[in-house]
């Protein structure tokens, strides 16, 4: 996916030193500054940062990008609370999931659907494995 957006092999590997690495221009270096603040918990993005933003991006750029690292962000901790995990096939894209009784399962994506109730707290042993 990253790579039909544009990212090079090298930022890919150079992704975890950001800062030193000469893969990524100044502009890069700032959204990923940005998301790194916005990652974190809890959120802040000092002033220093946001003056650079400012000059590099325009509003509606820097709408867009707080949008795209906050969509991102609600999206881990959502697959992180249900223990959604990414595999890819060379036939379909499939998740495995924790189901609500506890068990893990693996589905295709689109099988998957939000609960239509959920009771906090509920544990129970799945038998069908």
């Amino acid at each position: 996916m990253g790579r039909k957006a544009g990212i090079t092999e090298a930022q890919l590997l150079d992704l975890a030193r950001f800062e030193d690495s000469l893969a990524f221009d100044a502009a890069e270096r700032l959204v990923l500054r940005l998301t790194v603040a916005l990652t974190k918990t809890p959120a802040n993005v000092d002033d220093q940062l946001f003056d650079a933003l400012r000059e590099q991006f325009s509003e509606p750029q820097l709408v867009e990008l707080a949008t795209a690292i906050a969509w991102e962000n609600y999206r881990a901790r959502f697959n992180r609370t249900f223990g959604i995990l990414a595999e890819v096939s060379r036939k379909a894209r499939f998740v495995r999931c924790r189901s609500l009784k506890g068990c893990w399962r693996t589905k295709a994506a689109a099988e998957i659907q939000p609960p239509a109730s959920m009771s906090p707290g509920t544990k129970q042993s799945c038998s069908a494995r």
